[in-house]
């Protein structure tokens, strides 16, 4: 396989983001105006980037933050396998005290190895990082595309990073991520390396 340069970025924020509601696959929220201002500031930063394909998940937030590079013209497609996690019985609901410990207990839960725990009526780390092989799968191997962008979700993200890495599921929680933060990544065609973590200076003017 060729290699490549990866930009893989979180959406930006969204009224459920701001709100502390869970979202999820099932949840197919808008940018708020800071996620659009935060989409903004990225395209500004990076528009000089020549990139040969965008990629995004199915959900209107993540093709929203990177809607002016379409707009380019740059070829873009929508994969199912960058989509988020499955949060379940969570999605669309604030979290209460009551709702955030058996949500921290499940976390705790991945973090010690269980990565096959499913939240109630939603998806365990496997079965992310299961929907997200073909996705990744297909990226590699367009021998044509050598600069890309990725724009997908936080818990998804976490697990990409952890098998491109080769680092374990358990591992998860040590890829921090803020809305439209940035990791750049390089492909040597065998390997992956990273150049660029939870990077966010492009964001500094609107701190």
């Amino acid at each position: 396989m060729k290699s490549k340069k990866i930009y893989l970025i979180r959406h930006g924020q969204t009224d459920f983001n701001f709100q502390g509601i869970v979202q999820g696959c099932g949840v197919d929220s808008s940018l708020n105006a800071t996620g659009r201002a935060q989409a903004n500031v990225f395209f500004e930063t990076y528009k000089h980037i020549k990139f040969d394909k965008v990629y995004t998940s199915v959900l209107q937030r993540s093709i929203q933050s990177v809607q002016k590079f379409i707009d380019l013209g740059i070829p873009h497609q929508k994969l199912e396998g960058l989509n988020e996690i499955n949060w379940g019985t969570r999605e669309g609901k604030k979290i209460t005290p009551e709702e955030d410990a058996y949500y921290h207990q499940v976390i705790k839960s991945w973090q010690d190895g269980q990565v096959d725990l499913r939240i109630e009526g939603g998806e365990s780390p496997i079965d992310v990082a299961s929907k997200q092989k073909p996705a990744l799968d297909h990226i590699l191997a367009q021998t044509d595309e050598n600069i890309i962008l990725i724009c997908m979700h936080g818990r998804a993200m976490r697990a990409l990073l952890c098998t491109i890495l080769n680092y374990p599921l358990s591992s998860m929680d040590y890829f921090e991520h803020e809305n439209l933060c940035l990791y750049e990544l390089n492909y040597t065609g065998s390997m992956f390396s990273v150049s660029k973590f939870n990077y966010t200076k492009h964001l500094n003017d609107l701190k």
